[in-house]
């Protein structure tokens, strides 16, 4: 199925064959934790939807708004989301920066999470400057999660300050 889909995308066979991008199976204990702010019902695996709950309101009560932009992902709807942008021009070398291929996103897993703040534009690096940011800095290990892509992470993507993963454990 990944192979067929990678092959309709133009996905270089060799892709994650370097190491640096850890396949990842589809989760399947899923939960929903309600709608993103698009109204799209958002699902994670049950013990990021607890840790999530509880650091969404942390967050709340030190005055802080943490807003789910993305959570669980198939591995079509990963194969959509690139679908769409090469429908639009972009260049697949472009698109896997900022997207991981089907089979190898975080997203999979159900414990992967995009997150905004009231007054910033979702999935951009703006988000680095919200006191939300700042939060998440302080407090989300508490709670289990990090932000995976840093600057210069050794996956190759793109600086993601908004996408922050639960450990495993």
């Amino acid at each position: 199925m990944l192979s067929e889909i990678h092959k309709e995308l133009g996905i270089p066979e060799n892709y994650g064959s370097d190491g640096q991008k850890p396949a990842y199976q589809e989760a399947t204990d899923l939960v929903e934790v309600g709608e993103n702010y698009v109204g799209r019902m958002q699902r994670l695996s049950v013990a990021t939807a607890d840790a999530w709950r509880q650091m969404q309101q942390a967050a709340a009560t030190d005055g802080v708004t943490l807003v789910l932009v993305s959570g669980y992902r198939s591995f079509e709807y990963q194969a959509s989301l690139i679908r769409k942008k090469l429908d639009s021009g972009q260049q697949l070398s472009e698109i896997l920066s900022v997207n991981a291929a089907p089979g190898f996103s975080e997203h999979h897993t159900g414990r992967a999470i995009d997150i905004a703040t009231p007054g910033s534009e979702p999935l951009t690096e703006e988000f680095e400057d919200t006191a939300a940011f700042a939060w998440l800095g302080r407090n989300a290990s508490r709670f289990g999660f990090s932000m995976t892509y840093p600057r210069d992470n050794p996956q190759g993507f793109i600086y993601e300050p908004w996408h922050w993963a639960k450990s495993a454990v």
